[in-house]
């Protein structure tokens, strides 16, 4: 019997069974679980389950089903491998067909059946995804997302299932094998994103912009695991009993054939080389040397008084490649070793001097995703050096679980510092300024923001629809954003400046609809009245960017960032930073006051003080100012009290003791949900508490100013419980709220 023939009837036997339709009715029900009880994506929100439309509706579902389908599937691997010996027919069956051609037939009608799986899976689940995304529903994410998060996983179950079953020949053995792999991934594994092939490291996906990185990521493990398996495949292949003999007969019978070994010791080699040859994250050292980033000795002979780079980003491959010139000057009469640090990822094709090739020297090590490079200038008093650089820019491995802030697409780019261009380590100004003129090419759609104090102008349009975009700023140091953007003027007229908001096109509906601008404006009004202004806004403009999710913001040199996270419809929606939308977002906007005006110890998880309790305050200051007090003792105070009501009858409140009985990540989920709930309620109810015993809302605006404008202490920066509480003389024991 030919196999082809073999295959279409194990195929048919197969989808006539009584156990397949079941399971496959049970992986197409499994995203269920990515809604309910698993949700590997980051939060937010301490206050609730808040991450992106995307995530919430599509990643969290299709890892969740992933994993479930590959329980199923190996139960059903196991389950039908099984099936000759438990009927007593192997010894028959075997006498028609060779055992090696039924076990290749049984793996490919079985990964057959593992494909009309996901394809109802994906099919049954587009319209609740069309429904639930609105807006930001994207077909080509939905396919990806599914066919790399969810269905990645099964065929490796397969696989390994499979292996086991033909080395042991044993269904119980199978089982306990595959649940053991299983159980690495998901625990030993977990935050070693090359070895989980279960549960792949998804931190967050995005509903505005691309996440092109992080799908590259996953479908680079799961290529890297699918070698393996399908090696060990191979080898238990060699396994398979035949003519009566054991494994070892039977394996010593089969290599015979030279092929099948060197097929299987080909396919694990090439698994080990794209484990060890990722190109996704660097290998820094985990010591955190940053005398090896940030010089603190610069070459006194040697000065810049100029800078350039022309840089070419690729939206296909994700790379950058890239011209750099810099005007250096040599007093020393003598040739100089001048170092540069770049991104792990990248290479130097060639470092020219004055038109001429000059000598350079790749270090080996890398520290805080640098790397560094030594350049012999020549001893000429004028040089210009110009570098050709390029390559696809690595993440620092210390945020392995957490990749995708490096994303380089058609709708969203992030290039910042040497990830833009190679930096001068120890070469320091020539003046009291160093011109730094970057020239970015970008697909013609896409909007170039320049990060910070600096100018932006249109260069030129190209042949090829895209755009060169100039961007100027006096620093060795350059951050730029790149996107679909739209950008809306609001005029703030008590802080005397303009804020540039850059929101991205696909969330335009969204903003309209709630007003962001009027709650933008609105809300940098009154905390640049009641509790001063921002440190870090610009010459008469401000830029308040929305970025791709990547874990909070920062700010700094006239510009802001805003994490996409809090724009999405489940975080505007979030109860506990307000009863509307626009209330969500005035208590977002306050962010920029109190969390990166102000910083709190984000170490420091032993009690309720935090940014958010400073945040839930002023926004209920401010809506009560704009909106009333009716409307405000209703959305915030109200509902602070009963969240606190909730916490002190809470029986883990009440009875600690029973809480220490439980397991230790039962103790930890507890612990954080109730720390969240103080954090969003009762830190507020606090404040107020302090308010009205500082005598009103003047005394405590004071007091506030006092708090933001204060001199910091740059070895610990940030503000504690300890000085609101001496700045308003109280003690803890005075704003106990029972």
């Amino acid at each position: 019997m030919n196999t082809l023939r073999q295959f279409r009837l194990e195929l048919a036997r197969l989808l006539q069974n009584h156990l397949t339709w079941p399971a496959i009715l049970v992986t197409a029900l499994s995203p269920v679980a990515g809604l309910t009880v698993y949700r590997p994506l980051y939060s937010s929100s301490d206050s609730g389950y808040v991450t992106t439309m995307q995530g919430m509706y599509l990643a969290n579902p299709a890892l969740a089903g992933g994993i479930l389908g590959a329980v199923v599937f190996a139960i059903l691997t196991v389950w039908s491998m099984d099936r000759l010996r438990r009927d007593g027919m192997e010894t028959l069956t075997h006498a028609v067909v060779s055992p090696t051609t039924a076990a290749l037939t049984r793996l490919g009608a079985l990964l057959c059946i593992s494909v009309i799986a996901q394809a109802i899976t994906t099919l049954a689940w587009l319209p609740y995804a069309i429904m639930k995304l609105g807006a930001v529903f994207d077909l080509k994410s939905y396919l990806l997302i599914y066919l790399i998060f969810m269905y990645g996983a099964i065929p490796l179950a397969i696989l390994f299932a499979s292996a086991a079953y033909q080395f042991t020949q044993r269904a119980d053995l199978s089982l306990a094998l595959f649940a053991a792999f299983a159980a690495l991934s998901l625990t030993v594994w977990k935050e070693k994103w090359q070895l989980c092939w279960l549960n792949p490291c998804v931190w967050a996906v995005s509903d505005d912009f691309s996440n092109y990185r992080i799908f590259r990521s996953v479908a680079y493990v799961r290529l890297t695991w699918l070698l393996a398996m399908a090696g060990l495949w191979l080898l238990s292949y060699l396994c398979v009993r035949r003519y009566g003999k054991g494994p070892l007969g039977s394996f010593a019978h089969n290599i015979r054939r030279f092929y099948r070994p060197a097929i299987a010791a080909a396919l694990i080699a090439c698994s080990g080389l794209l484990y060890m040859g990722q190109p996704f994250l660097d290998h820094s050292s985990p010591d955190m040397d940053y005398d090896f980033v940030f010089a603190s000795e610069y070459m006194e002979a040697v000065t810049c008084s100029g800078r350039y780079a022309d840089v070419r980003p690729d939206p296909k491959t994700g790379s950058v490649y890239g011209k750099a010139q810099f005007q250096l000057q040599n007093t020393s009469g003598q040739e100089q070793n001048v170092r540069f640090l770049i991104n792990p990822g990248y290479e130097i094709s060639s470092i020219q001097a004055n038109g001429a090739d000059v000598p350079f020297t790749l270090e080996d090590r890398q520290e805080i995703n640098e790397k560094a490079f030594v350049v012999v200038i020549p001893a000429a008093p004028e040089i210009e050096l110009t570098m050709e650089y390029g390559g696809f820019p690595q993440e620092w491995n210390i945020v392995s679980a957490e990749q995708g802030s490096l994303e380089i697409s058609g709708t969203y780019m992030k290039l910042e510092n040497d990830a833009l261009s190679p930096c001068p380590y120890n070469v320091w100004y020539q003046g009291d300024h160093l011109p730094n003129v970057t020239d970015i090419t970008l697909p013609g759609h896409m909007t170039p923001i320049l990060f910070g104090l600096g100018s932006t102008e249109l260069l030129q349009e190209n042949s090829d629809s895209t755009k060169t975009w100039r961007m100027e700023r006096d620093s060795y140091r350059m951050i730029i954003y790149a996107g679909d953007y739209i950008r809306e003027e609001i005029p703030v007229e008590p802080a005397g400046i303009t804020v540039n908001f850059y929101y991205s096109r696909k969330h335009q509906p969204v903003m309209e609809a709630m007003n962001a601008a009027e709650s933008i404006r609105q809300t940098i009004e009154y905390c640049t009245e009641h509790i001063g202004p921002l440190s870090f806004y610009g010459d008469g403009t401000f830029n308040l960017i929305e970025r791709r999710s990547d874990g909070g913001g920062y700010a700094g040199d006239g510009a802001s960032i805003a994490d996409e996270l809090d724009y999405t419809a489940e975080n505007l929606s979030n109860g506990a930073k307000g009863g509307s939308s626009a209330q969500v977002t005035i208590h977002e906007i306050v962010h920029q006051w109190w969390g990166l005006g102000n910083m709190f110890d984000p170490m420091d998880e032993s009690g309720i003080w935090s940014a958010e309790g400073l945040t839930c305050y002023t926004t209920y200051r401010i809506v009560k100012a704009l909106y009333g007090e009716r409307e405000a003792q209703t959305s915030f105070v109200d509902t602070w009290q009963e969240a606190a009501d909730d916490y002190y009858k809470d029986f883990y409140v009440r009875h600690p003791e029973y809480l220490s009985a439980l397991p230790e990540q039962y103790q930890a989920d507890i612990t954080n949900n109730l720390r969240g709930m103080r954090q969003y309620n009762e830190m507020p109810l606090k404040i107020l508490k302090a308010e009205q015993l500082v005598g009103g809302e003047e005394a405590m605006d004071e007091i506030l100013k006092g708090l933001f404008g204060r001199e910091l202490n740059p070895e610990y920066p940030y503000l504690t419980y300890q000085e609101f509480l001496d700045a308003c003389h109280l003690t803890e024991e005075d704003l106990n709220l029972e």
